[in-house]
């Protein structure tokens, strides 16, 4: 009898792909909707996307998301606006609105996708004035980091809707990009590739932030880049896929500067795949170089040269504390937590500003493993280059928008955050991929491996699953979203901010007087603890001061407004502030003392709110009237005259004058009620 002859894995699986070719040489099977098509890949992918982040339709704005879209005056303009937005900063109305300047190293060009939202705001239709206002008196942070609570506006669900459809769009393209380029002879690679990518949990702050629609815009116009660049190469003749490309690489710097890297990739991606030479490899980017020329120009004229820093504030600059020391040690440190979280999400969080981190020496050994870590990536990457590998171009990938990120080539204004890591990620899920399915082809038979690698995706989509659409959940609003994260950071001067902001809101929801109290007080020890951090950090001054207010202290909240004019003497909302405590001043001198006939002492508090706001009418009016119940008619004819200069109709005022006026024209009045005092 003979031996059945064994069938090598390499063999087996040739004939568990057996198919027709496309025009690119990747293997289809014959037989529709197999997991090797196109086009079920995308549906696959597609609908994971969705069903991953359904929920963040319902969920309000959060984080950026109001200085970018809500309070910015160009999106609010719709089309009108666009102008302005394709000729200034991203943050530019913001920073106008904070009587500021540049608060970020080298500015923000990346004006494609608030573009898109003042595209939708044409649709959707301006925000009235009243709406913003109750959004403008929510904001509590200071610089780069703010939000809102509440009585969110109603487009907000609309633009959710958007970024998980410019969403599934993007993995949708990286998927062409990873079957047509990356992995052209395994379809399976590439579709494993693609879904670890589309169900990461480190995504959700992309998605969930509709701000961080320049993430997901970039890398879509990145893939589109690759893919037409390629398709060129495989027909010169056809000079519409050169333009389509150049187009694209565009747009992909107008969405964000990551597109730089490209300067590298797409020459590797030739050199690796199309098996060209460096030369030739090089020589086939020159046309994108153009791009680039023109790109740097606009943002030269625009934003001004990178590197330059116009804020000394640490929650735009978090090492500005640090000796140049503590500052490179903690930057190696930290690029090592973008891997833990690709490997392992959890805990997540939307927030790693001063002083979430705390800054490391070359003696912790945190510092050494990242090193240990990148110097290994870097050696793997340099060694498999000769070999064309896939990991070499992965890890490139990972490791060139790591360096954009890390601060440590580039300072970007905060020590970390999830949504850069999003293109970096790419490299990592082709790195997994590669390996997972390299793992599953090696058993035998090759099918039974196809099986365990199935059943280790459907557990790892079930667990991101899970972990995604609860956070999702967590990015309702930013009290949601801060409460969830005070745990992960809890020594975040901004997530304590912000957690104590939103305590303060949700205080004048309380019919219970106690428990209002209980939020007010919860809010000021959040508040104190984000002080003994950093001492100098405005925002909480000015909160803790509206707590201290609302708890009518008024003699513990008026230093903390101080404190704000002394830190930053223009900050927009103060001087309201100041007018709500002449407000306090003026009610409780006419409760507390003018209605008792104790005029002296009401005159007091009437002259401490005109102290906070001397351009209060009514305040003067109630100085005068007070002056005229004491007698002092030549004081109290001032004071009203005062008020009817800040209010020509003060009817009230009018006619106090008139008899004030009378009494000093009285012979029987005595002298000394017609000499000014300057009570």
């Amino acid at each position: 009898m003979a031996k059945k002859q064994k069938i090598k894995p390499s063999e087996e699986v040739k004939q568990v792909q057996e198919s027709v070719a496309e025009p690119s040489g990747v293997p289809v099977p014959k037989k529709p909707w197999s997991i090797y098509d196109f086009k079920t890949q995308a549906v696959i992918l597609g609908v994971l996307a969705l069903v991953f982040y359904f929920n963040s339709f319902f969920n309000e704005y959060a984080h950026d998301d109001g200085i970018v879209i809500v309070k910015n005056e160009y999106v609010q303009e719709g089309f009108a606006g666009i102008p302005k937005i394709l000729s200034r900063d991203a943050y530019d109305s913001y920073y106008r609105q904070l009587n500021t300047v540049n608060q970020l190293s080298g500015g923000r060009y990346r004006p494609l996708s608030i573009v898109t939202f003042a595209i939708e705001q044409q649709f959707l239709g301006a925000t009235s004035e009243d709406k913003i206002d109750s959004i403008l008196k929510q904001n509590i942070s200071y610089g780069m980091q703010s939000g809102q609570e509440h009585k969110m506006i109603s487009d907000m669900h609309v633009r959710h809707i958007f970024n998980v459809l410019w969403y599934i769009l993007s993995v949708i393209v990286l998927l062409y990009f990873l079957r047509y380029i990356v992995f052209a002879s395994s379809p399976i690679m590439a579709f494993v590739a693609a879904l670890i990518f589309t169900i990461h949990p480190i995504h959700t702050e992309v998605v969930a932030n509709v701000k961080s629609r320049d993430e997901i815009m970039s890398l879509l116009f990145m893939c589109l880049t690759f893919i037409f660049a390629f398709k060129y190469e495989e027909n010169k003749k056809d000079k519409r896929m050169l333009i389509a490309g150049m187009v694209s690489y565009f747009l992909a710097f107008l969405s964000k500067e990551y597109a730089i890297t490209l300067l590298v990739l797409l020459p590797l991606a030739l050199y690796t795949f199309r098996k060209y030479t460096i030369q030739k490899s090089i020589m086939a980017f020159i046309p994108y170089v153009a791009v680039i020329g023109i790109y740097v120009a606009i943002r030269l004229q625009i934003v001004g040269p990178a590197g330059e820093n116009a804020d000394t504030e640490v929650l735009n600059n978090p090492y500005l504390f640090a000796s140049p020391v503590e500052k490179l040690a903690t930057e190696i440190s930290t690029s090592l937590n973008y891997l833990k979280l690709l490997i392992f999400p959890h805990p997540l969080s939307a927030d790693y500003s001063y002083a979430s981190i705390s800054y490391k020496s070359f003696s912790d050994i945190s510092v050494w493993l990242s090193i240990i870590v990148h110097a290994g990536l870097v050696a793997a990457m340099i060694y498999l280059f000769n070999k064309r590998s896939v990991i070499c171009f992965a890890i490139a990938f990972y490791f060139l928008h790591l360096l954009l990120i890390c601060n440590i080539v580039f300072d970007i204004g905060a020590t970390m955050g999830e949504r850069l890591i999003y293109h970096s990620s790419v490299g990592f899920a082709i790195a997994v991929a590669y390996f997972l399915v390299k793992g599953a082809e090696k058993m035998t038979p090759v099918a039974s491996g196809y099986k365990a690698l199935a059943a280790v995706l459907t557990v790892i989509v079930v667990l991101c699953g899970i972990k995604t659409i609860a956070r999702n959940a967590a990015w309702k609003n930013d009290g949601t979203l801060f409460m969830a994260d005070l745990n992960t950071v809890p020594n975040s001067v901004l997530v304590n901010a912000n957690v104590a902001a939103h305590y303060i809101t949700i205080a004048d929801d309380q019919t219970d007087p106690k428990q209002k109290d209980d939020y007010l007080f919860s809010a000021i020890g959040l508040l104190n603890h984000a002080l003994s951090l950093h001492p100098k950090f405005v925002a909480a001054y000015l909160n803790r001061g509206i707590a201290w207010y609302k708890l009518d202290s008024i003699d513990k909240a008026k230093p903390n407004f101080d404190t704000v004019k002394t830190l930053y003497p223009s900050y927009p909302t103060l001087p309201g502030m100041y007018k709500l405590l002449s407000e306090y001043y003026m009610k409780n001198g006419w409760t507390k003392y003018g209605k008792a006939g104790r005029y002296a002492e009401a005159i007091g508090e009437f002259k401490k709110g005109i102290a906070l706001d001397s351009t209060n009418a009514e305040l003067w009016y109630n100085i005068g009237g007070a002056l005229f119940s004491e007698k002092q008619y030549a004081d109290a004819i001032d004071a009203w005259k005062i008020a009817l200069k800040l209010q020509p109709d003060y009817r009230q005022a009018q006619r106090g004058m008139e008899a004030a006026t009378s009494a000093m024209n009285d012979p029987s009045v005595p002298a000394s009620s017609k000499v000014r005092t300057n009570y």
